[in-house]
This record gives structure tokens, C-alpha cells and sequence, in this order.
């Protein structure tokens, strides 16, 4: 899992992941975001019994590991030096749309096959305060990964620590393997992010069971976006791992396929959390709602039993109001009644305990 602290997404951030070239700009310009982050370059080669790991400075010093080893992998982080990229495409052969792409960091996951390689983007979830996701673009070549991240932190250093410690077959089934392991590193970390959704899925349930908020409401819209951009992300890797499961690459092995079609089952395993999680959210904010109505028709109904109440007290108390003391036969005779004041009460409460009496055999009250 990536943990990067970006927080919530900002208006900048939101630009960063829209394309950066005018409309009627020629297919395959570079243009990077001037705030990304700066480009650094690191290799692993490996072979069954040995492995390098070193950090360059110049994209020319990549031709020295070209071929010296069974795999080797060039990872590019940072996506803020366009000579560099260019540079890596010009030594590699990879074609300018392809590296268009990998600067245009909004793309959905997909596989692109060329005459020598494949072009394959995922989308790396980020997790801190809230979810955000990264771009991952992978070339696939024989004996050779390249892969190229926006920014540094990544779900890899498990991958890293095997390659280290030549744990299990890693270093024996060549490069289109360590793909694999690199796109189910990226998959797996989709779990994280998936108990972090319900963590908060759960604390906002008992919350709304405890009492209602106006924070509430917006911690479910807030849930219901970020399970947006998990979906947004994670749907698209169906078809890009399914596609390198079914389309019969020359890159990609029939054993390292059997591999990708347990990558292709935790991808559906997140799809279906997520679809889940989704729905739980819908409910969660039904749930909210009917809190709120329900808490409302119970304040209306006490509201609405005291005015009852108290209507036919208010008119008694408005006859017995009207004290015309002139001599007339049709002047209330309690006027002038030692015990008229009581009289008037007992009729009051006599009429607010009648009323209580009758709403509690409805059940009302």
C-alpha cells in the first residue's frame, strides 16, 4: 500500500490528472506537469543465483545493464523530467503514444500490444486520510520491465525483499512473472483500502445508531466518493488482466498465465467489495434520513399532543376571559361565584386529563 500524505484531493491535484496537451497537438508530444515529482531511475537485474540493485543518474547508463542479465527491471519514479522520459523511450524502442500515455497520468487500465512489447497501465490506490489513486504504466519486453511511477512510495518493497532474498521461483520465471508480481502487489494493496471503507463504514453505523449529526452526512458522501475512485480504478483492471490472461502474447507465458488468473480472482474480490460497500453506503444514508424523519415525527407528535392539549384549555380559558360584569341576566353567572376561579381550572384539567387518558389507549403516547 501507498502512503502518501496527500490528504484529500486538491483542485491541483485534479488538474494533474487531466491531459495536459491542447486539442490538435501532435500524437506522441511529451508534456509533463510542471509539478511533478523529479525523475529518478533505479535498476534490478537478476538472474537465478545473483542480483543487482543500483540507482542512476543518466538514462545513458541504462545501456550498460541492457542484456547483462536474464530480467531486469528499470524502474522510473517521477514523471517531472521529459528528456529523461524521451530518452528511455529513444534507448528502448517504445513508441511515443505509449510514453504520451504514461505522462497523461488519467488513463484507465489496459493492456497495448506492440511488435516487440506491451504497454500495460494499472492504477496504485493511495491511502492516507482518504483514497486517492496513481498511475502505473509497465513496458513488458523479453528479459525486460520497465516501469514508470508518478511519484515515489509504492506497494513493491515485498517484491523488492524477494527478489533480495530469492524467495520462492521469482527470480526463475523471467520477466513476464515479475509483471504479474508487480500488477497483484498493486491488486493486493486494494485490501488495505478495503478495510479502511469498512472501519469507517462501520463507526458511522454505530454513530448514526447512537444519535444524528450534520457531520454524518457529509462522512457518507465523503465514503460514497472515495468508493467512487476505488471503483473508477479497480474495474478496469478485469479486462486488463483478463485480456493478458486470454490473448495469446508471445510476452507472456502459459505458466505465468496460470498466475494471472489468481490476480484476476482478487480483482473481482475487491469489485464485489466495493459493489458491497457501495450499497452499504446507499443504506447508510437511507438510514441516516429515516433517523432524522423519524426524530422529527417524534418531536411533531409531542408538539402536536401539547397543542391537542392545550387548544380546548386555551378556550375555555378565552370564555371565562370575556368577564362582561354589567347586569344582565346573559352575563356568566361564575363571575360572581366564590368557587368560579377552581371551577374554571377543574374544567382545564379535567379536559387535559381526559385528553392524555384517550391517547394513551390509542397508543399514541
Amino acid at each position: 500500500m501507498s502512503h502518501h500524505n496527500s490528504g484529500r484531493t486538491s483542485p491541483r491535484r485534479r488538474k494533474a490528472d487531466r491531459r495536459r496537451t491542447s486539442p490538435g497537438t501532435a500524437p506522441g508530444t511529451i508534456v509533463v506537469d510542471p509539478n511533478a515529482a523529479l525523475t529518478s531511475i533505479q535498476i534490478i537485474g537478476f538472474s537465478s543465483t545473483q542480483m543487482i540493485e543500483v540507482t542512476l543518474n543518466d538514462v545513458g547508463q541504462i545501456a550498460t545493464y541492457l542484456g547483462k542479465w536474464p530480467t531486469l527491471w528499470i524502474d522510473i519514479t517521477g514523471l517531472g523530467s521529459a528528456e529523461t522520459i524521451r530518452g528511455i523511450g529513444e534507448l528502448l524502442g517504445l513508441h511515443p503514444l505509449a510514453l504520451e500515455d504514461v505522462v497523461n497520468v488519467h488513463q484507465r487500465s489496459k493492456v497495448d500490444t506492440f511488435r516487440d512489447y506491451l504497454f500495460v497501465v494499472a492504477r496504485m490506490i493511495e491511502l492516507n486520510d482518504s483514497i486517492n489513486t496513481e498511475q502505473i504504466s509497465f513496458f513488458l519486453k523479453k528479459g525486460l520491465v520497465v516501469s514508470f511511477q508518478e511519484r515515489p512510495g509504492d506497494c513493491w518493497e515485498p517484491v523488492r525483499q524477494r527478489l533480495r532474498q530469492s524467495r520462492g521461483r521469482i527470480r526463475e520465471l523471467g520477466a513476464d512473472h515479475l509483471l504479474y508480481a508487480l500488477l497483484d502487489s498493486i491488486v493486493d494493496s486494494y485490501f488495505p483500502a478495503m478495510d479502511f471503507v469498512s472501519d469507517q463504514v462501520d463507526s458511522l453505523d454505530e454513530a448514526i445508531t447512537r444519535g444524528t449529526t450534520p457531520d454524518q452526512m457529509h462522512s457518507v458522501h465523503t465514503l460514497r466518493g472515495q468508493l467512487l475512485t476505488l471503483r473508477r480504478a479497480i474495474r478496469p483492471h478485469r479486462e486488463m488482466v483478463n485480456e493478458l490472461i486470454r490473448d495469446e502474447h508471445d510476452m507472456v507465458t502459459n505458466e505465468t498465465r496460470v498466475f494471472l488468473r489468481d490476480c484476476y480472482d482478487h480483482v473481482m474480490q475487491v469489485v464485489d467489495l466495493v459493489d458491497t460497500y457501495r450499497e452499504m453506503t446507499a443504506d447508510l444514508r437511507d438510514f441516516y434520513l429515516s433517523t432524522v424523519s423519524n426524530r422529527m415525527n417524534e418531536v411533531m407528535k409531542v408538539l402536536t399532543i401539547m397543542s391537542t392539549i392545550f387548544i380546548p384549555m386555551s378556550f375555555v380559558a378565552g370564555v371565562y376571559g370575556m368577564n362582561f360584569d354589567a347586569n344582565s341576566p346573559w352575563n356568566m353567572p361564575e363571575l360572581h361565584w366564590a368557587l368560579g376561579y377552581p371551577f374554571a381550572w377543574a374544567i382545564m384539567l379535567s379536559i387535559a386529563i381526559g385528553l392524555l387518558v384517550f391517547f394513551r389507549r390509542r397508543k399514541w403516547i
